[in-house]
């Protein structure tokens, strides 16, 4: 009997893990339709309320983290047609917390066809809340050749995966 109770806690650990993945994908998900939509409260949302946005300028809090999405240069890219692209990202949970590390593409629209704007780097970093998993953090960087974008990722590669 010992035997079958290990098993079946040994389960629904895994279970509990691969439904706390699938919550994180769909936070990560949400952000391309959220702010390419324009719809900046459910963007910010996806964050706690002291949440922390470092992009190219660092936002905190729900309202700083909706402007971002509410004001220029954001809504002029989004005006002409944008969409903003996350790869399935790398995830990591550790009890109530989670680091989820990808990519992120902005494709624009000109002349009558799409074309990546930007590529970034991206980690995510969430706690589990009363209203599900939230963003606490989440750092964006070019990658242009920049030391923190390869750190980013590097980061983010499971132990045992890295070199």
């Amino acid at each position: 009997m010992a035997d079958i109770n290990a098993r079946l806690d040994a389960l629904e650990r895994r279970v509990r893990e691969q439904d706390d993945i699938l919550a994180v994908y769909q936070v990560v998900a949400a952000y391309g339709p959220c702010v390419d939509s324009l719809n900046a409260d459910a963007a910010a949302d996806l964050w706690t309320d002291s949440g922390i946005y470092d992009t190219m300028r660092e936002a905190k809090g729900h309202a700083d983290i909706a402007s971002l999405f509410k004001n220029p240069p954001h809504t002029n890219i989004v005006a002409t047609g944008a969409a903003h692209v996350m790869s399935l990202p790398l995830v990591q949970i550790d009890g109530d917390t989670a680091v989820a590390t990808g990519y992120s593409t902005v494709f624009t629209h000109k002349e009558g066809s799409y074309r990546p704007w930007r590529v970034s780097a991206n980690r995510w970093e969430l706690v589990r809340t009363p209203k599900g998993w939230k963003v606490q953090h989440r750092m964006n960087r070019v990658l242009d050749g920049d030391e923190l974008a390869r750190k980013i990722l590097h980061d983010g590669i499971a132990p045992g995966v890295r070199s």
